[in-house]
């Protein structure tokens, strides 16, 4: 005889559709939820008959049991019986078929499982040949994912069916923490779509939330529809609600739509379209508010983010922002990063990459984001720049030769510009071996200029040039040897690197400054053939750098226990180039650049930067930064951070848990050189094994011109369903380093101390 496979379906659809509004993208923490089954294992299930292909589709269904009875027509199963059609398996004290009608009926002690879902039940009945089934006293575990509830009956006719008195939660059955639950729901399999009547959600024993009707989908398919409202309340935007409509269009097409109301400002729409091709995506953001009565004028903001494949060699790439005013990061944003931003950065360009080659065609321009600004603080527009690099060995040799070229012409809304062509020519030998290497490179720059008539003038010429040879030898070597510390093995290298750099000079005064800055003095500036940023300055130089690291790798597992470098230029003779205002580089010797990082155990890690000026006898920067990761998620952070004459801030923040349920979160940001907070939070958090409630209290600065703003944040995530109120995980997020232990290698750590990578004994790359 054949299965009755919607029967034996329809109870999947009572988890999917109570949870089907409960996807969230957020990873969950089941820490506390230890993986225990509210419906035991079926030993049945896990015995097949010999020779039963499992996997296999619309094979018969095989049914056994300890007796039985009645006649051919309408058998009669009692006693352990099996019913088995490929992976779902159903038990029952007994069952009786009519084949003549097409009717069975399942009694007593009802057992199913099948993928993902496990259930037992007290009486099953249907029909076969009008295609009816009911299933009665429901109890269900979802084994793909979290979730288990009841039901006390479930009709199904065909593709559509009801479920009566159905309940759902991730919580364990004796502590119920939170439980959604609907009088009915009809569901329609063919649409993917389902109505719950009389929908409830309670915490604990307490309702909280009751719609008398709702439509959602059961499955994955997209659809078009309401998504859930965004409601806060806030000092600034007052009560804040926003609804999101979602526009299904086409299979790789969709749009979200979001009407938002505050009351203190006005009404809003926001929308979001995005695509998905073979080749390329994108997507497509505005924002629209008429009137904002917090700045008394219209607001908007259009952001284009894409990228297009073209064949396996080009690509075309597009990032445009545009805002409406110079205020609007710091009036949508809430955290400092939006006070950070004093620009706002669109560029679009086609991006070709071979084995020996890379070009570029693009655009870029800059847009004030900062009030306290002014537009001659903007850079140069580059309205095109082309740039290409191509490399190639010659012969079998060691010797590789290439040439960079850039062209670019400038924009910029109130000074003259003109247009810069640069090129760059070079040949290097690079010879390595297992402990050694050395790299002499000779190359030959050559930069002209046609400029507008206006800076023609100041400059006193309308097509400046320049011509520099640069010459650089880069060497090192490693030494390495096993040593044993506290009764393990550990390898220990010694890493001594030359690097000589020689630039005639040449007077560059008559030329412009379009996109040049001085490179902020680091440990890669150690190693770089200009100081510069941008082709308008080509430093002269004679100068060597002296440097040396160190490092001990446990051998166990690879983990770096200890490192450390240090290095200084020795300049042969002054630097004559310069920018407008920018001191000479006398002979002498440059900053030592210190670094230092050390794990004394696996939950601890020290480290420290340090640049002292020996001309001056002052420190230029000074860095310490420490983390202690408990057994537990809890983290601490503590850092301190001096640049002279821009900044000196500590940094404390922590996740300390109490229990494995209770836990402290925290943060003070302080500038030393204002005196002033720049942000502090502190909160308390508890976890339990299907809920979490976050309390947050937050103090940050606000406006540019140093105002603090006050805002307490609560949050109930429901876990496996959503969360209510305001989203305070991406705000720890981002203040605590850590909160998610993922975060901590967000930046890998020889980037995140200014330390490049020691050079591959098998590179020819510096």
């Amino acid at each position: 005889m054949r299965p009755a496979p919607r029967l034996l379906a329809l109870p999947l659809l009572i988890g999917l559709s109570l949870q089907a509004q409960a996807r969230d993208d957020s990873p969950q923490n089941w820490g506390l939820c230890p993986i225990v089954d509210v419906i035991p294992q079926f030993a049945e299930a896990l015995q097949a008959p010999e020779g039963l292909d499992i996997d296999s589709k619309g094979q018969a269904t095989d049914i056994e049991g300890d007796q039985l009875t009645g006649t051919d027509a309408n058998p009669i199963f009692r006693g352990n019986v099996t019913m088995r059609s490929g992976a779902q398996f159903m038990g029952a004290d007994e069952i009786t078929y009519d084949q003549e009608q097409g009717r069975y009926t399942a009694e007593g002690n009802i057992r199913y499982q099948a993928p993902g879902l496990r259930l037992r039940a007290d009486r099953a009945e249907g029909n076969q040949n009008t295609d009816t089934h009911t299933l009665e006293d429901i109890r269900y575990q979802l084994l793909s994912r979290r979730g288990n509830g009841t039901a006390k009956s479930a009709n199904l006719t065909g593709d559509t069916g009801s479920l009566y008195g159905a309940t759902y939660s991730t919580c364990a059955p004796e502590a119920r923490h939170w439980e959604l639950s609907a009088r009915r729901i009809d569901i329609n399999q063919t649409t993917g779509m389902a109505t719950a009547h009389g929908a409830s959600l309670k915490l604990g024993k307490i309702p909280v939330l009751y719609l008398p009707w709702l439509m959602f989908p059961t499955d994955d398919r997209r659809r078009s529809g309401l998504l859930y409202p965004k409601i806060s309340n806030s000092g600034r935007n007052g009560l804040d609600w926003a609804q999101p409509i979602y526009l299904n269009l086409a299979p790789n097409r969709d749009m979200t739509i979001s009407p938002r109301f505050m009351s203190r400002r006005g009404t809003l729409l926001s929308t979001q379209f995005r695509y998905l091709e073979e080749r390329g995506q994108g997507t497509f953001d505005a924002l629209w508010m008429p009137h904002d009565r917090l700045r008394d004028r219209n607001r908007w903001r259009v952001h284009f983010d894409a990228h297009q494949d073209i064949d396996d060699h080009w690509q075309a790439r597009a990032n445009v922002n545009w805002i409406s005013d110079p205020r609007y990061f710091e009036d949508f944003s809430n955290s400092i990063e939006g006070l950070s931003q004093s620009t706002a950065y669109s560029a679009v360009g086609l991006y070709g990459r071979g084995s020996n080659w890379t070009v570029s065609l693009s655009a870029d321009h800059w847009q004030l984001a900062d009030y306290t600004l002014n537009d001659w603080v903007l850079p140069y527009d580059r309205m095109p720049r082309a740039a290409a690099h191509w490399e190639r060995p010659l012969g079998a040799g060691p010797v590789r030769f290439g040439i960079d070229a850039e062209a670019v012409r400038f924009h910029h809304p109130l000074f003259p510009a003109g247009t810069r062509f640069d090129l760059k020519p070079w040949i290097s030998v690079p010879l390595e071996g297992n402990a050694w290497f050395l790299r002499p490179t000779l190359a030959f720059r050559q930069t002209g200029y046609t400029l507008d008539h206006a800076l023609a003038q100041t400059l006193g010429s309308a097509s400046p040039s320049r011509g520099q040879s640069i010459f650089s030898l880069d060497a090192g070597l490693f030494f390495d040897r096993q040593v044993q510390a506290k009764g393990r093995s550990y390898l220990q290298t010694i890493e001594p690197r030359l690097y000589y750099l020689n630039v005639p000079y040449t007077d560059q005064s008559d030329m412009p400054v379009f996109d040049t800055q001085p490179m902020t003095f680091s440990w890669p500036q150690l190693f770089r053939d200009n100081r510069y940023s941008g082709a308008d300055r080509q430093a002269d130089a004679n100068q060597l750098t002296l440097a040396v690291s160190t490092r001990m790798i446990r051998e166990a597992d690879g983990r770096e226990r200890f490192s450390a470098s240090l290095g200084q230029i020795r300049y042969f003779r002054d630097s004559r180039v310069r920018l407008p205002g920018e001191p000479i580089t006398q002979q002498g010797r440059s900053a030592w650049v210190a670094d230092v990082n050390y794990a004394p155990t696996d939950r601890w890690t020290i480290g420290a930067s340090y640049q002292r000026d020996p001309k001056f006898r002052h420190t230029d920067l000074a860095s310490l930064r420490a983390r202690y990761l408990f057994p537990n998620d809890g983290v601490i952070n503590l850092s301190y951070r001096y640049r002279r004459a821009l900044l000196e801030q500590v940094d404390f923040s922590f996740l300390y848990p109490i229990n494995p349920t209770w836990s402290l979160v925290g943060r003070h940001y302080y500038s030393l050189r204002d005196r002033k907070t720049l942000e502090s939070l502190v909160g308390v958090q508890w976890d339990s094994c299907c809920v979490a409630v976050r309390l947050v209290g937050r103090r940050y600065m606000r406006n540019r011109d140093g105002r603090l703003d006050n805002t307490l944040m609560l949050e109930i995530e429901l876990k496996g369903l959503g969360g209510a109120g305001q989203d305070t995980r991406s705000t720890l997020r981002r203040a605590i380093l850590g909160y998610n232990r993922d975060d901590l290698y967000l930046v890998p750590p020889q980037t995140a101390t200014g330390q490049p990578p020691s050079p591959d004994r098998t590179s020819a790359n510096p």
